[in-house]
């Protein structure tokens, strides 16, 4: 039974999930680029993947971060690195699910993310607009890219998300969690962290495992 139970804990360990852009095994990536650079030594996205994570309309998902005007850079960088982590992690294992969906078998669910990086998110987006809770679904794609749909009303993030955990785990429908762990304590995953550094991500995931 240890032995059932050891492998079955590998198997959420160093895995890419099953979607739209992921590899199937995550390994060396020496080009990663921008934000994404953290992941280099370990890597499920691609070099490609990584520098259309910083396009403000990539063709990743035709997604446009300006959908109620220009949302600041200091508040796009965060969801630059939402992008990547989500990419090119190789340490969400524990919290892949089912997904349902055309274009992708696997999400992320309930993944907990660090008190800091929660806050720093909410904090640099308060100012920036936008009409929808939930950026998942109920979008108007006729264009080709994300608009919002008939009588939403663009607001600032403030109003629509009150706190970063709000944001945190409503944004991306349950994708994260928020926690009150701290970065280092090795029980929140970080989405910012020192590339010289050891990926502390993986102590994490370890531990949930």
């Amino acid at each position: 039974a240890a032995a059932a139970v050891m492998v079955t804990r590998d198997s959420l360990l160093n895995v890419c999930m099953d979607a739209k852009h992921h590899k199937t095994e995550p390994g060396p990536e020496g080009q990663l680029y921008g934000q994404c650079v953290l992941w280099k030594d370990n890597a499920c996205c691609t070099a490609n993947t990584s520098l259309e994570a910083h396009q403000d309309q990539s063709y990743l998902y035709n997604f446009n971060w300006d959908h109620c005007g220009a949302m600041p850079e200091k508040c796009k960088r965060h969801f630059i690195q939402d992008t990547c982590l989500y990419e090119c992690s190789p340490n969400l294992g524990p919290w892949i699910d089912q997904a349902d969906t055309s274009w992708r078998k696997e999400r992320i669910r309930d993944v907990p993310l660090c008190q800091e990086d929660c806050e720093q998110w909410w904090e640099d987006c308060q100012d920036a607009v936008t009409c929808k809770v939930n950026w998942h679904k109920g979008w108007n794609w006729t264009t080709g890219t994300n608009q919002c749909p008939k009588g939403a009303m663009c607001q600032k993030f403030k109003y629509v998300f009150p706190t970063a955990a709000a944001l945190c785990e409503q944004i991306w429908s349950g994708s994260y969690r928020y926690t009150s762990y701290h970065r280092g304590s090795g029980r929140c995953i970080q989405m910012w962290f020192d590339p010289a550094q050891e990926n502390p991500n993986v102590a994490v995931a370890k531990y949930y495992a």
